[in-house]
């Protein structure tokens, strides 16, 4: 392992990186780097479990905190004569004040001659009370000059201080380091957002966002929209549907305020549907025809027909519903996922243009889509629930790199026992679920490789 403020030599950093959907819902910006648990492999690999912030400073260095605290001390320093020289200029201008008062009485007190009235004397008297004052003014001077001594040896020993943390750190100075270490931070956060794919190994507890509307439907935000943009879409029901609302922040969707409504020209079915790009990507009611209807132009861009694909509940998930055709993104793009008599029931994963909506490849995973609850990609392998139930797992995955797979045991929390929508978003690294009337979401856990000895 390694010191923060050291970049680290060029090996291969194996991580356990969870989901980020917690960093985009529930962040908590002043949490610097974790590590949990670390080994070492047999390969001399260093394997860990860490959440890597999108932007620390390096708070975790003896010698950053020193630093920071000589900081400090300079600044009160400094706010201490800036009080002093306030205080000294109020009291120069009473002192000029007085001294031009001590040169009048001087002057009448000479005229005089050993000669006063009363009135005189009165008058004489009056304006020696107001030099009364004039002690305590000297005397604060003279606290004053004590002050100056003390804060000139305080500012000594801080100047002697930061040279030898500036001789210790070597040649660069401290803003210089700590501008290296968060752009170091932030190319790694960047090399874990783009390499983050990998093996699924785990799932959260859920994460009920709200309770609304029937028994199945779909939600979803746009997976390459900016992480500026929010927006949530809403589709209650799994067919005849029309009716598409579009949420402007995920917190205007929990309260159910600030949206508009979009009728689609078409009606859809089942709940496979995927925002992509600006546009919605659906089943077209009672066909094989995908429509990409595009939100901004309210219009359908495109529609084409999935060659061989059953439709109509012929080839549903477990829970029936439409089911057919399954429409989800991941971080390699769009893809299709149905079922054909040619393929015999089982499932059918294409990769789709999302221009054309033309095949580009598929597979035949040899799993049968009845069996099926739901399924979800990520970094282009098929995950399938044996369940749409209570006690469903992710139990089988499919890799179309490799075209093979496996049969997997991830535990799945069905929290409401029905689930009839879910998709993988990977700009928030959350599967998003509709179940039995309520919207929830999950973070994942996946098992990759990142290498820092190059550019991601």
């Amino acid at each position: 392992m390694w010191p923060l403020t050291v970049p680290p030599p060029p090996l291969l950093l194996l991580l356990l990186c969870s989901g980020l959907a917690g960093q985009t819902l529930f962040q908590s910006p002043e949490e610097g780097w974790q590590l949990y648990t670390s080994a070492q492999a047999p390969d001399g690999k260093c394997i860990c479990t860490a959440v890597i912030p999108a932007q620390s400073t390096c708070s975790r260095d003896g010698r950053s905190r020193e630093l920071r605290q000589l900081m400090e001390k300079v600044q009160n320093v400094s706010q201490s004569m800036e009080v002093l020289e306030l205080r000294t200029y109020r009291d120069l201008q009473y002192v000029r004040g007085m001294e031009t008062l001590m040169r009048s009485l001087d002057a009448r007190l000479r005229a005089a001659d050993g000669s006063l009235s009363a009135k005189s004397f009165q008058e004489l008297k009056d304006r020696m009370t107001e030099l009364l004052p004039l002690s305590s003014v000297l005397e604060q001077y003279k606290a004053d000059t004590r002050t100056i001594v003390r804060l000139r040896e305080e500012v000594r020993n801080l100047s002697s201080s930061l040279a030898a943390i500036q001789e210790e750190m070597g040649a660069y100075g401290y803003e210089d380091l700590q501008q290296r270490v968060m752009a170091l931070e932030a190319r790694l956060h960047a090399c874990a957002q783009k390499l983050g794919c990998g093996k699924l190994t785990g799932v959260s507890n859920p994460i009920t966002v709200r309770a609304m509307g029937s028994r199945f439907g779909s939600w979803m935000t746009d997976t390459m929209a900016p992480s500026a943009d929010s927006r949530v879409w809403y589709m209650d029901g799994y067919y005849k549907g029309r009716r598409v609302l579009e949420f402007r922040t995920l917190g205007d969707f929990i309260k159910g305020q600030n949206f508009i409504q979009h009728l689609l020209p078409q009606p859809w079915a089942g709940t496979g549907h995927v925002v992509y790009n600006g546009s919605l990507f659906y089943n077209k009611y009672q066909s094989n025809v995908v429509v990409k209807y595009h939100f901004r132009s309210r219009s359908v861009l495109v529609q084409r027909s999935l060659p061989g694909a059953g439709y109509n509940n012929t080839f549903p998930y477990s829970w029936g519903g439409f089911s057919d055709m399954d429409f989800m993104v991941d971080e390699s793009g769009l893809w299709a996922v149905y079922t054909t008599n040619q393929n015999a029931g089982n499932i059918v994963v294409s990769r789709l243009d999302p221009h054309t909506l033309e095949v580009m490849r598929s597979w035949d995973t040899g799993y049968p889509k009845r069996s099926a609850g739901e399924a979800f990609m990520i970094c282009g392998v098929l995950y399938v629930t044996n369940s749409h139930l209570a006690g469903a797992k992710v139990y089988f995955a499919y890799f179309t790199n490799t075209s093979s797979y496996e049969y997997t045991d991830v535990p799945f929390h069905n929290q409401y026992s029905h689930i009839s929508m879910l998709d993988y978003n990977p700009r928030e690294r959350a599967l998003y679920t509709w179940n039995n009337g309520h919207q929830v979401l999950y973070n994942v856990t996946l098992f990759h490789v990142i290498s820092t000895s190059g550019d991601p």
